[in-house]
């Protein structure tokens, strides 16, 4: 049984930037990036199906909990990221 796409990350298409990470799923797991906009605390995320097309593209506020978040610090995305929230 070929697993590829769902608990194992494929090969990160070479269209997609080099900071991109693989967070596997139930059905099928996906790529994630993000990029800093220049606006405090806001960030753009981008989400791509394992052969790397895009699958939404939007900009997310860190919310109001006290956490910190510095892009230039490692990071992973966690699940329950999604179009609608990124952890």
């Amino acid at each position: 049984m070929n697993k590829t796409g769902t608990i194992i990350a494929p090969e990160l298409p070479a269209s997609l930037p080099s900071n991109t990470q693989w967070l596997s799923g139930q059905g099928t797991g996906t790529w994630f990036c993000i990029a800093a906009t220049g606006q405090s605390n806001r960030y753009q995320v981008k989400r791509f199906k394992p052969s790397g097309e895009l699958d939404c593209d939007r900009v997310f506020e860190i919310e109001e909990s006290g956490l910190v978040f510095d892009i230039n610090e490692p990071y992973q995305f966690t699940h329950v990221s999604h179009c609608a929230k990124c952890r």
